[in-house]
């Protein structure tokens, strides 16, 4: 070590660091102990300790293995001094005394197979989805529950009681902390693909609060994602979900405007959509369809719906966009996994190749269904098919109804603009 840094400077590289590794520290340590609040409790034991040593003494050349090491060294201290928590860990706590901590930080493997275990253990299906959601963002993502709170709107005891009751719940049901295999496996990988997609999509488009996007979640969905790809290469569910979200990410910047407004995908500056993330969507759909190819399965939701944000990156204009391909993906996936918000959507596609009518009649029939009644987005669709056809007045009552039913204020004013547009205001 070399203190070559001002204390601020070192300040600032343990909080990178403990955001870095807070993931790897957490799992390692669940394996070790067995337990995911103590673990979290070590965790906070090393970050205090990096906070004491590494301004005195600079940053290690390996900051996350000087933090496991610590945390052990640690639970070493704690079970001979505390009996409640030497019960607590009971023979594992015994084991980590009787063998002492490792001098060496653990091989790359074993860090791989712990963030694989914590993350199907933080998305266990006996859990709810905010559960799993919180308790993802907090493990696996580093958030503390006031920034998880402040990314969801939502009060901070509401996010600790939601965590609390997950870490419970996987104590009580006695989760087992491991990767499933087999048709598990895949049943369960389903249930963490969905978790991450729905922390990038928080982030994408915001259902509450004034911002429309909050770029540091989609930021931490796709982090997650990567993750899971190097962990699971041979999955191509994976990949799909990866191409999906960098693609959408390459979008960020374009999507708002100079006053945090909501710039619709229409109207953005293609300029300012990020071509390394488009290259890095591409190749991994590249990636998502050889594994597919290889293993003879068909693509699946992820990997299609990257497929259609493909189709929008490579058109240099809206004019350019291939909506004939776009209706026909969108058709694939309605046939393979239908629900009503592919249909809205393979809606406004079928509207862009044969005309607004041609997709109202589709928008019509999920009215009909009753599925999307309380959906915003269903109303925008139907107001703006109904404002091309020049029948205004409904299109602004549609319009004033989305906006009734956003929780997200920016989202609320784009729409309440639309609905004055069309005279209904």
């Amino acid at each position: 070590m070399s203190p070559d840094r001002s204390p601020e400077q070192t300040h600032r590289a343990v909080e990178t660091v403990w955001r870095m590794e807070w993931p790897r520290l957490v799992a390692g340590l669940t394996r070790v102990v067995g337990d995911i609040d103590a673990a979290e409790e070590l965790a906070q034991d090393a970050l205090v300790a990096a906070l004491e040593q590494w301004p005195r003494d600079g940053v290690p050349p390996n900051p996350g293995g000087w933090l496991m090491l610590t945390a052990k060294h640690r639970a070493i201290d704690r079970i001979r001094r505390n009996q409640t928590f030497a019960r607590k860990l009971a023979l594992l706590g015994h084991q980590l005394v009787t063998e002492q901590a490792p001098a060496e930080p653990e091989p790359d493997a074993a860090v791989a197979d712990d963030l694989l275990r914590m993350m199907f253990t933080a998305c266990h299906p006996v859990l709810p989805e905010q559960a799993r959601v919180a308790l993802t963002l907090r493990l696996l993502g580093g958030l503390t529950t006031e920034e998880i709170a402040r990314a969801f709107v939502v009060a901070e005891s509401t996010v600790a009681q939601r965590i609390v009751r997950a870490k419970r719940t996987i104590a009580t049901k006695q989760v087992p902390y491991e990767v499933p295999s087999g048709a598990e496996l895949t049943e369960r990988l389903a249930s963490v693909l969905a978790v991450v997609y729905l922390i990038f999509n928080e982030g994408y488009a915001a259902t509450a609060g004034e911002d429309w996007i909050r770029v540091e979640l989609c930021q931490d969905a796709l982090r997650l994602a990567r993750i899971l790809a190097e962990l699971l290469p041979a999955e191509p569910e994976v990949h799909g979900l990866v191409a999906l979200l960098e693609l959408q990410a390459s979008r960020l910047p374009a999507r708002t405007g100079p006053a945090n407004d909501v710039v619709l995908l229409a109207d953005q500056n293609r300029a300012r959509w990020d071509r390394l993330l488009i290259r890095r969507g591409f190749a991994a759909l590249g990636r998502a369809n050889a594994v597919a190819r290889d293993r003879g399965v068909l693509p699946g939701s992820y990997a299609l719906q990257a497929a259609i944000a493909a189709v929008h990156a490579m058109a240099a204009t809206p004019q350019d966009t291939d909506w004939r391909r776009i209706a026909g993906l969108y058709a694939v996936l309605a046939a393979r996994f239908p629900s009503p918000i592919v249909e809205l959507n393979r809606a406004v596609a079928v509207s862009k190749v044969h005309g607004p009518a041609a997709g109202l009649d589709l928008v019509d029939a999920l009215a009909a269904s009753g599925a999307l009644d309380s959906y915003h987005l269903y109303y925008a669709v139907h107001g703006d098919l109904l404002s091309q056809l020049g029948r205004h007045a409904e299109a602004g009552a549609e319009f004033i109804r989305a906006a009734e039913l956003t929780g997200n204020k920016a989202e609320r004013a784009l729409l309440l603009d639309r609905a004055e547009d069309s005279g209904a205001r």
